[in-house]
């Protein structure tokens, strides 16, 4: 599976960043249990969904910094 471009993100609402921010991390979490079982395939995405959260996160501080200054 592939990553999401920042620039897809930057299209989305505050609303849908957080869900997808939500839905990402409720995907890592379940990934690094199948991981610990040994039932995990693709173990390289783990690091994908990592980067795709951090892109996220940084999308949505962005914003927020953006509506403080002004």
């Amino acid at each position: 599976m592939k990553g999401r471009k920042s620039a897809d993100l930057r299209n989305l609402s505050d609303g849908d960043l957080q869900t997808a921010l939500r839905d990402a991390q409720e995907t890592l979490t379940n990934m690094g249990f199948q991981k610990a079982l040994s039932e995990l395939q693709d173990t390289a995405y783990l690091s994908t969904l990592r980067r795709d959260i951090a892109r996220i996160k940084t999308i949505i501080r962005e914003r927020e910094l953006a509506v403080a200054k002004g």
